[in-house]
């Protein structure tokens, strides 16, 4: 029987809403090494410095993942890549920098590659062959951040971290000198040459100087530099002089300052400050004179070894120099005379002044009429005059030297001239050279080969005589000597016996044939014969005294 079922009894299905999905606890390491992932790239990228390029003409010794970026011996980077720049002309090096060192990388910062250099002025870089070579870096002093640069073919030779100062040297030209050239103070090295170049004219050349500290200090408005290469050899009045400061400088050139002691103490110079560098001390070190007058003088003599520059002395003392040497002909009489030209120097000579010195310098100080007419007195009623007189025989060097000659003749001189003309005496070198030319005259006058045969006779004759009394003294030791020797112990072997007989008391003694008697009789015979020997000995020398010498000569049979 079918059953009958109500629809509404039958079970309904229920709507349940969706759930959400449920993330896989696989999923879990996946996103947890993604986000330390990005922390660390994140943290990478913050803690990593710049990367910069530095463009170099040659890349000698430089490898990328080892070659380090170095400053005051710190690693500050490293090099990633070493490749040929776009137009293979340079070679193009990119180094990861330190963050710690990232704001350093500015605009006028330098690089160079450190590698061991040999030069004349010293051997550097060193400690490259067992750690390689590195790219030196230089801090500069803008704030301008910049990640390109060109690197230095040179190293600098003065970094800016070092103490001291810059100056630049003017030159007629660079000589021996070159960069890392040394710079001497009183014989010790202060600094170097750094960089040169020629002026913007051309005409002269510029030097960049480097004083290291505390000599900078030393180097003032009043500084003198003048170049100290080589060995200054100079050749004047006062003889040869032989001046250098060092052997390096012998080799490689140098550079040498001081202050003249005759300069006003002045204030440090600035830096960059110019000076002029001259070619020698003496040139440097002259002293400046702000009074100065022109005298002309003519000799009638040879003016061979006066040249320009020669001193001028009075009583020995410096006065002046000369300024030109030259000849003066009069076209009347064709009377040729030397000209020479000299400048004195008043201030010099009152330096030396003891008493009245304040005078003087009044006077010369004054005008130029005081000190005309102080020349003038001493020319005109002192007998002031000059004269060529020789510095040094063996160079023949000449100088100008004023002296007094109280009887030489008035001169007449035209003090109205521009350039005023003072009288001379004539120089005793000629009156020298006369007389040294008449001792050589005489000289090759003597008879020198005759002189000399006669003086080889006289010390042949005279090593004869030397060589016959050596003889004569041997023979007198041989031949004489013995004999006297002799007689001598003859002589006392009988006085001997005498004096026994007569102290004795024997018996013996007494009657005409007892022994003591006939030994008293042996011994007087002995002794008139012992004085027998004597006189004859005593004859013959007087006969022949030369015996004592030559010795006895052979009798004839």
């Amino acid at each position: 029987m079918a059953e009958n079922f109500d629809r509404d009894d039958l079970p309904r299905a229920t709507v349940v809403p969706k759930r959400g999905t449920r993330i896989s606890i696989v999923w879990i390491i996946p996103i947890l090494a993604a986000v330390v992932a990005i922390g660390i790239a994140i943290q990478r990228v913050m803690s990593e410095g710049p990367t910069i390029t530095i463009l170099f003409t040659v890349a000698e010794g430089l490898e990328a993942g080892k070659t380090f970026v170095k400053y005051k011996d710190v690693n500050i980077g490293q090099v990633t890549a070493v490749k040929l720049s776009t137009d293979h002309s340079k070679v193009e090096v990119t180094a990861k920098i330190d963050k710690s060192a990232g704001d350093l990388m500015v605009e006028d910062a330098r690089f160079w590659v450190v590698q061991p250099r040999v030069t004349l002025s010293g051997v550097s870089g060193l400690g490259t062959l067992l750690s390689g070579n590195y790219i030196g870096f230089e801090l500069g002093k803008s704030k301008k951040a910049q990640r390109k640069f060109t690197g230095l073919e040179v190293p600098p030779i003065i970094t800016g971290s070092q103490p001291g100062r810059q100056f630049m040297l003017k030159a007629e030209n660079l000589g021996s000198l070159g960069i890392g050239s040394p710079i001497y103070y009183r014989q010790l090295q202060a600094g170097q040459v750094i960089a040169y170049d020629l002026t913007a004219d051309g005409k002269s050349v510029q030097m960049k100087v480097f004083i290291n500290a505390p000599y900078d200090k030393y180097v003032n408005r009043d500084t003198r530099f003048w170049n100290a290469s080589g060995v200054d050899v100079s050749v004047g009045a006062g003889g040869v002089e032989v001046r250098t400061q060092s052997l390096v400088s012998v080799v490689a050139g140098g550079v040498a300052f001081d202050t003249p002691p005759f300069a006003v103490k002045s204030e440090t110079a600035a830096t960059d400050s110019v000076f002029t560098l001259h070619s020698d001390k003496t040139t440097a070190m002259k002293q400046p004179d702000a009074i100065s007058t022109h005298y002309v003088l003519h000799f009638t003599e040879t003016l061979r070894g006066l040249s320009v520059g020669a001193p001028v002395t009075l009583l020995g003392l410096p006065a002046g120099e000369v300024t030109d040497v030259g000849l003066t002909i009069d076209p009347a009489t064709m009377n040729v005379r030397g000209r020479v030209e000299i400048v004195s120097f008043p201030e010099r000579l009152v330096a030396h002044l003891g008493q009245n010195k304040a005078a003087i310098d009044k006077m010369v100080q004054a005008s130029a009429q005081g000190r005309q007419d102080i020349m003038r007195r001493m020319v005109e009623q002192r007998g002031m005059r000059a004269q060529l007189r020789s510095g040094s025989l063996i160079t023949g060097q000449m100088f100008v030297a004023f002296d007094f000659f109280p009887n030489a003749p008035k001169p007449k001189i035209d003090w109205s001239r521009e350039v005023p003309e003072l009288p001379v005496v004539p120089s005793t070198v000629s009156d020298l050279e006369a007389k040294i030319t008449g001792i050589v005259a005489k000289l090759d006058k003597l008879p020198l080969d005759t002189i000399s045969a006669d003086l080889t006779k006289v010390l042949t004759t005279l090593s004869q005589t030397l060589e016959d009394a050596s003889k004569a003294v041997n023979r007198i030791d041989s031949d004489v000597t013995p004999g006297l020797k002799t007689t001598l112990e003859g002589l006392r072997g009988t006085i001997s016996a005498v004096d026994r007989t007569l102290t004795s008391t024997d018996a013996t003694l007494v009657g005409r044939d007892a022994p003591a008697q006939q030994d008293l009789r042996d011994a007087l015979q002995e002794i008139a014969r012992a004085a027998r020997s004597l006189r004859i000995l005593t004859d013959f020398l007087e006969q022949h005294p030369e015996a004592l010498i030559r010795g006895k000569s052979a009798e004839n049979p």
